[in-house]
């Protein structure tokens, strides 16, 4: 009998493209596999006209996917890395995280200007508070707004000149073939990623070790390292969206290097750090960092953020 493996996603472009390739590498890797993709509407994807700081809580575009894994409604759930809390549900695991695709954010803009381009006050559209703060620091004449809906929508309102510009994850706007919108990579210097952007992550139960085996099949060991490293990180700092996080970790030579920082919401006080140590260690290095964090300040700007 062929093995049916159902996996859960969101119904977006970008999540449905995630799925797809996920289900295309298992195809090729296992012969005679098939896979059902089962579309999961979450609290994230509901709540579109509030931004996503205000809407509260961790695992606004993951709970309802976890929750349908834990009832074995599904088999396994594709996310966007970026999405996962610090800590998964009891009785789940991350079953494989794949090579990662360009973790830097982009800015997509009117006549393809620079962010140093832009003119005073333009618009620039985003939905992150970890965006927010970094950009007003080195821009603060420009106005920020918020920016919710999927990637088509956010495009069509800087086409419709709500916006002059808008900063979304690299890996979201190459997977979906939209390279050629980009006016600039933002160097990590001016906007440090969010943790685990640019890599997927699937996620399994714990105790499903035929699932275990298809997932393990699609892991990528230096990313995992890496990935693991940045999660590190953010739990120590308890993050999640409501709060200015980045976190960014590199592997070489079985090295790993890792930057992080907090910052306020005006962009005022960005305290950024970065550390470096064994790739085998990276979990470790990654608690560390955010210790450093805490001890320079950011424990104050977290119990700032979070009092609001």
């Amino acid at each position: 009998m062929k093995p049916e493996i159902t996996i859960g996603t969101r119904g977006s472009k970008l999540a449905l493209w995630q799925a797809n390739w996920v289900k295309s590498e298992l195809l090729n890797k296992f012969p005679g596999f098939s896979a059902e993709i089962v579309i999961i509407k979450t609290k994230g994807d509901k709540i579109l006209d509030v931004p996503l700081a205000k809407v509260g809580g961790k695992g606004l575009f993951v709970k309802e996917i976890e929750e349908a894994l834990i009832g074995n409604h599904i088999d396994m759930a594709v996310h966007s890395m970026k999405d996962m809390p610090a800590e998964l549900l009891d009785g789940l695991s991350i079953g494989a995280i794949p090579e990662r695709e360009n973790p830097c954010d982009v800015l997509i803009s009117k006549n393809n200007f620079l962010l140093s381009q832009l003119p005073k006050k333009a618009r620039v559209g985003t939905s992150s508070l970890r965006r927010l703060a970094q950009v007003k620091h080195v821009r603060p004449d420009l106005v920020i707004l918020p920016l919710r809906g999927n990637l088509d929508t956010r495009i069509r309102k800087l086409d419709s000149g709500e916006l002059d510009a808008i900063i979304l994850a690299a890996a979201g706007v190459k997977r979906l073939g939209l390279e050629n919108l980009i006016a600039e990579y933002l160097d990590e210097d001016i906007m440090l990623p969010a943790v685990g952007q640019g890599a997927l992550c699937i996620e399994i139960r714990k105790d499903d070790y035929n699932i275990m085996k298809f997932a393990d099949s699609l892991d990528h060991s230096v990313t995992r390292a890496v990935v693991m490293g940045e999660r590190a990180f953010l739990k120590r700092l308890e993050g999640g969206c409501q709060i200015p996080i980045a976190g960014h970790g590199k592997a070489e030579n079985k090295m790993f290097t890792i930057s992080g920082l907090v910052a306020d919401l005006e962009g005022k006080t960005i305290i950024k750090e970065t550390l470096s140590g064994p790739l085998n260690s990276s979990e470790s290095i990654g608690t560390a960092l955010a210790d450093k964090l805490l001890l320079r300040g950011a424990k104050e700007i977290l119990e700032n953020l979070t009092a609001l």
